[in-house]
């Protein structure tokens, strides 16, 4: 196996364009996991450690743009208020050690249907910024995954970075496993509320081929909200809201059974998962206009 370690983004996609089966490594995360079990032998290493344009944040026309090559911890400790929902679920990664070396980059070009971040970016509506010699394109994060751990990049291609607008209203991500750290999700969620555009975000992980959004939810909470007047008066939210809020998550699901969980609990979990995160969304949501 050979080993090539750019020392710039230039390099970098040089690197990838004259190989591209090359695979990508930052934290090695995943990547080491797949290569230390044998499900993994490339060809190539393309060690992206040294490349400074990936290391870094900033604002960009009112979008955070987050490097791929920006740690968890980094998103946590830098962006918990920008991101929260981003930050919740970077939270729940691993072990602090897992949390300084994984990278959002490394999640999404991974692509795995239980991949943390997933929910919280497809419930902010990420942007997938990616390159190659042949220059750059943004992807919406809605068309980013393709399958189980395969997404839309061309094979000369690398993760810049994901763009991310903070949404106008309150985030939550709730994630279950089978036990409380260190754990490969059972099920996840995460939700935006877009008070700003009265749109809502709601997108589930692990129960399903890939991580997706849940439309029907999205677009029933919506209508309950505006047709009740609640964007305006941010009222107290009907019971009977979340509880078929959760009823469509669940039924935009489509889980299989396995090793960590039956299809029919992934889809109770999601279920019970959405209406909670709904309510502490909420919640917060009708907080903000007391001014607190």
């Amino acid at each position: 196996m050979e080993f090539l370690q750019p020392a710039s983004w230039a390099e970098a996609l040089e690197a990838k364009s004259a190989h591209p089966d090359a695979v990508p490594i930052a934290g090695g995360t995943d990547v080491m996991v797949g290569i230390n079990f044998g499900h993994l032998r490339p060809p190539l290493l393309l060690d992206l450690t040294r490349v400074g344009e990936l290391q870094g944040w900033g604002t960009e026309a009112g979008a955070v743009r987050l490097g791929a090559g920006v740690s968890y911890a980094r998103v946590i400790t830098d962006l918990g208020d920008a991101l929260p929902g981003l930050a919740m679920a970077a939270r729940t990664i691993g072990s602090p050690q897992i949390r300084n070396r994984g990278t959002v980059g490394g999640n999404l070009a991974t692509a795995s249907p239980a991949g943390d971040a997933h929910p919280a970016l497809l419930a902010a509506d990420a942007v997938v910024e990616v390159a190659s010699v042949r220059g750059s394109r943004r992807i919406p994060v809605t068309d980013f995954y393709t399958g189980p751990k395969r997404n839309a990049m061309d094979a000369d291609e690398l993760i810049a970075a994901v763009h991310v607008t903070p949404p106008s209203g309150p985030q939550q991500y709730s994630k279950i496993g089978t036990r409380n750290a260190m754990v490969i999700a059972v099920a996840a969620f995460g939700l935006a509320l877009h008070p700003d555009r009265r749109t809502v975000g709601a997108a589930l992980g692990s129960a399903a081929p890939t991580p997706r959004r849940a439309p029907a939810a999205e677009e029933f909470l919506a209508g309950e909200l505006d047709a009740a007047g609640l964007w305006e008066s941010r009222a107290e939210l009907p019971a009977a809201t979340a509880r078929r809020f959760g009823e469509l998550v669940a039924a935009a699901s489509s889980p299989i059974d396995d090793v960590r969980g039956t299809a029919a609990y992934r889809r109770h979990a999601l279920s019970v998962m959405a209406r909670r995160a709904l309510t502490w969304a909420w919640t917060d949501y009708r907080h903000e206009s007391r001014g607190n």
